[in-house]
């Protein structure tokens, strides 16, 4: 563990920060940000990093923006996605969505929880750093990543694929309760598709009915989801129908064709071609020659660039022993007094990409309640910026340390 004036001294500034954390997370949700539309908050992000001393601070072609701190040591990437989703029905907020509003003890609006805490709070941490006065041990990549809400893990495709980064370890700093998480399950989004004949619908015996196809395939797709792979982390498996459609020539004829859209949840042993399978094999997908495929995402980011991606998003999980939990673990306890016992999300981050598809050491710890994200009333407890700051600073001294056993 780090020498207990080091801890301090982390400590101490983050709480000496706390005003400039809410108040810069305050401005960066008054920046609206969907996927797709992040351009505005992607500037305000560059400028902030640029300013608490980040070096090489860039916006890549994909539209990521990132700085580092540090010249040698394990690279240590802090990854903030910086779109958020729409806000839904505004009657079901008690004020404006976009306020940034800082009140007995919260910052609310949409994205305080989901997730631009976390890239506030990252800010912070390279403050912290850049007030040691000290050479650091590790190299810090702040990463304010996009489109996330619209196809996790995607922004870390290009970065890995097309700028060539790859980190040594990656903390996401989605909301977790201030918990170090070690994983979630996986996910992807399967079409199946039922196709009929039409025939007008006064004599609908003439046609062959779509809609009727795709109702036994639905109670076959129900019955399948509790009969799903288990995982005693992770826990089970699991598909839900999100979307049906259908079309006929007209509304007085037999439906011609019927899509669903499934979302499916993997599990730990769960792959894309075993979800599929598994659909395939279905009796009422054989007999009304069901078409089953993985959808595809192409939409273009706020730059414009365009990365083509099936939809199929890994499930992940950092080992018990490894290396970046142990310092994660220790960075933690160096705070509370306490380890924690390692959690995992409900939802999907872009972790699938860093530890899914590339298998990067990545764990989850950030500022926030998952409970609020997409959900109104959206807020965040100002103290946690100031605990997940300090994390994020103490935490690469902790790594640093357990890869090469000297005191920083």
């Amino acid at each position: 563990m780090l020498p207990h004036e080091l801890q301090s001294e982390i400590v101490r500034e983050a709480g000496a920060l706390s005003g400039e954390t809410a108040a810069f997370l305050s401005d960066i949700i008054r920046i609206r940000s969907l996927s797709g539309d992040e351009g505005a908050v992607v500037k305000r992000v560059a400028g902030e990093l640029t300013a608490a001393g980040f070096n090489d601070v860039e916006v890549d072609g994909f539209g990521n923006v990132r700085g580092i701190l540090g010249d040698t040591g394990p690279l240590v990437a802090f990854d903030a996605h910086l779109d958020t989703v729409d806000v839904g029905n505004p009657g079901n907020w008690d004020g404006d969505p976009f306020s940034g509003e800082i009140r007995d003890g919260w910052i609310r609006g949409r994205g305080t929880a989901d997730q631009k805490a976390g890239m506030a709070s990252i800010v912070t941490a390279g403050k912290i750093l850049r007030k040691l006065g000290r050479d650091l041990p590790f190299r810090f990549l702040a990463v304010g990543s996009v489109q996330e809400e619209d196809c996790d893990g995607l922004c870390w495709q290009y970065l890995v694929r097309n700028e060539g980064i790859r980190p040594d370890c990656v903390v996401l700093t989605e909301p977790t309760l201030l918990n170090v998480y070690r994983g979630h399950r996986g996910r992807m989004e399967i079409a199946v598709t039922v196709s009929g004949v039409s025939a007008h619908g006064s004599a609908p015996e003439r046609g062959i009915n779509a809609i009727y196809g795709m109702a036994d395939v639905l109670k076959e797709l129900e019955s399948l989801n509790g009969d799903l792979a288990d995982h005693p982390f992770l826990g089970k498996g699991s598909l839900t129908v999100s979307e049906i459609r259908s079309t006929s020539p007209s509304l007085c004829a037999v439906a011609d064709w019927a899509r669903i859209h499934v979302d499916r949840r993997l599990t730990v042993g769960e792959t894309r071609q075993s979800a599929v399978d598994e659909i395939r094999a279905l009796s009422s997908v054989g007999r009304w020659k069901a078409e089953v495929e993985v959808l595809r995402y192409e939409e273009p980011t706020h730059t414009g660039f365009v990365l083509p991606t099936d939809k199929y998003y890994p499930s992940w999980l950092l080992d018990e022993d490894a290396p970046a939990l142990t310092a994660a673990c220790r960075a933690l306890e160096g705070l509370t007094g306490e380890a924690g016992r390692p959690g995992r999300w409900t939802f999907s981050t872009n972790g699938v990409a860093t530890a899914g598809m590339y298998g990067i050491p990545t764990l989850g710890f950030g500022p926030g309640d998952e409970r609020y994200a997409h959900a109104p009333n959206e807020k965040c407890d100002v103290t946690q910026l100031e605990q997940a700051a300090a994390f994020y600073a103490l935490f690469g001294f902790e790594l640093a340390l357990g890869t090469d056993g000297s005191s920083p």
